[in-house]
């Protein structure tokens, strides 16, 4: 059995009536891991009716929690507002006023502080960067759809379960059997569990897991790699990507699934909404939309693994995602290709299988040559480049990435 405190080193372990001297909030513990690479694993679950109705319990308690740090949060002055640090020590005040917050688990309810927190964060950033943001909303009941357990509160069984399953214990829940269908590597700790009830009715557990550095793949140096096996790679418009060396991963064809998405639509828009035929349908479209978002992703699986594990170096444009998004040309393409997505797993895989990822200035790779660095503007709608000065002619998209591959090779 792989408990949460062996998992992890000992740290303040805060009961519900704890005094919270030298907490840390979590938004810090995480920031601060410089010499390991966090990552997850997430697994089908299947509790027992009985256990469902307490998970179920549970993600209403932690939404109506949610919602008062939120009240404290907004009613508080202006120039008084609670830190996490502050909203975690108003947890037993709160809990002795209020028992119902006292079925939670101390930890669990430190990770739903934190989330407000983290999600104020978020809003911040995005506010800075331009974006026209209002104020954080309360939660209803099917905004709110997971509960995480950090540091402790839960343990894992991976010997009670047979034929590739195991079994998760949330304190003050119970046992809940999963899928067990990828082990947890042995140089991982489980610093946090999360447990989730998507829009289609299913339950899913996830564990947040952490890796030393030391027991990754070493990076090779970066002056000692070879030239012939770094690649550059264009998110293109015509292909899905198209690599510096001519390899091209064309666009996944989703029309059909999209069919299906409207056609599942328009029987939920004449259902009575709050009805059980309503809901019934409500379902149905939720799946086929899992389903899509599935295929983009293990789509994108398949091709950050091959780029990992071929190349020792993988040069990527960096994207304004936001402005490509604005585009009316070609926009749901644009989102099922799902950019920052695609980078974020290419750079995590890229620590585990030893291979550096760099990302690249996009301006200018679609205008200046390849061959001679001359640059000649071009609308968006002509994909052949034809050099003005040197004469030297090949498709849009790969003159682009062998810029894109230079680039990358002058700041690596």
């Amino acid at each position: 059995m792989l408990s949460a405190d062996k998992a992890n080193p000992p740290r303040l372990d805060l009961g519900d009536e704890a005094d919270t001297q030298g907490y840390k909030p979590s938004s810090e513990h995480i920031s601060n891991q410089e010499t390991a690479m966090e990552h997850s694993h997430r697994y089908h679950a299947y509790p027992t009716q009985e256990v469902a109705e307490r998970l179920e319990h549970h993600l209403d308690v932690h939404r109506q929690l949610y919602n008062h740090v939120r009240w404290d949060y907004e009613n508080s002055p202006e120039d008084d507002k609670p830190s996490e640090y502050d909203q975690n020590n108003k947890l037993p005040a709160w809990k002795r006023k209020w028992p119902v917050f006292g079925e939670l688990h101390s930890k669990a309810a430190q990770a739903t502080v934190a989330r407000f927190h983290r999600n104020l964060s978020n809003l911040r950033k995005k506010k800075e960067k331009g974006y026209n943001v209002g104020r954080l909303k309360r939660q209803a009941p099917t905004d709110y759809r997971s509960v995480t357990y950090n540091q402790s509160g839960f343990d894992l069984d991976e010997k009670r379960g047979r034929d590739r399953f195991a079994y998760v214990r949330f304190s003050k829940i119970g046992g809940v059997k999963i899928r067990y269908h990828r082990p947890i590597p042995d140089s991982a700790s489980i610093k946090e569990v999360t447990f989730k009830k998507e829009t289609t009715g299913e339950w899913l557990v996830s564990f947040g897991l952490e890796t030393d550095d030391a027991d990754l793949p070493e990076n090779p140096d970066v002056s000692s790699l070879d030239a012939s096996n770094s690649v550059g790679i264009d998110l293109g418009i015509q292909n899905y990507i198209h690599t510096s060396d001519g390899k091209t991963v064309d666009w996944l064809d989703l029309e059909d699934e999209y069919e299906r998405l409207r056609r599942e639509q328009r029987k939920l828009s004449r259902k009575e909404e709050g009805s059980s035929n309503y809901e019934k349908q409500r379902r149905e479209v939720a799946k086929v939309k899992r389903q899509i978002k599935r295929t983009v992703l293990d789509y994108q699986h398949k091709i950050t693994t091959w780029l990992v594990r071929e190349y020792d170096a993988v040069f990527v444009e960096d994207l304004d995602v936001k402005g490509m998004l604005e585009q009316s040309h070609n926009a749901r393409n644009k989102q099922d290709a799902a950019w920052r997505q695609f980078i974020t797993l290419l750079e995590y895989k890229a620590d585990l299988h030893g291979c550096h990822v760099k990302q690249v200035e996009a301006r200018g790779t679609t205008k200046e040559c390849a061959s001679c660095g001359v640059e000649a503007a071009k609308p968006i709608w002509v994909r052949e480049h034809s050099c003005p000065s040197c004469g030297f002619e090949t498709d849009r998209d790969a003159k682009a990435v062998a810029r894109l591959r230079l680039a990358g090779s002058k700041i690596a």
